[in-house]
């Protein structure tokens, strides 16, 4: 199993090998801790969709916002999950609680 790593936003965005001298003018330069298997912490997972980690508290009680999953306890969201909803992707109403189960 590989090590969690931390990838700034010019390789979120695939801009350059991430080196803060590739900096495109307009992105923010964040570091957001991805583990191996793509699950994102919650805090994380706020600095990447580039709100406050109040905001997603917020969104699961009221189910919105991308799907989360509950892990012994944390809430940890997949980097794929965080993508479809920056795309729109995201289906609403379909938040995966704990353990994987799916609530609607």
């Amino acid at each position: 199993m590989g090590l969690s790593r931390d990838v700034g936003a010019t390789e979120l965005a695939g801009i350059g090998t991430g080196g803060h001298d590739q900096i495109t003018p307009g992105i923010e330069d964040v570091t957001v801790r991805i583990l191996p298997d793509g699950r994102v912490s919650a805090d994380d997972a706020a600095r990447y969709l580039g709100c406050a980690p109040k905001t997603l508290a917020m969104w699961r009680l009221r189910r919105i916002g991308p799907a989360w999953r509950k892990v012994g306890g944390r809430i940890f969201y997949f980097r794929r999950d965080l993508d479809r909803f920056i795309a729109g992707e995201d289906r609403p109403g379909f938040h995966p609680g704990p353990a994987g189960g799916r609530r609607r």
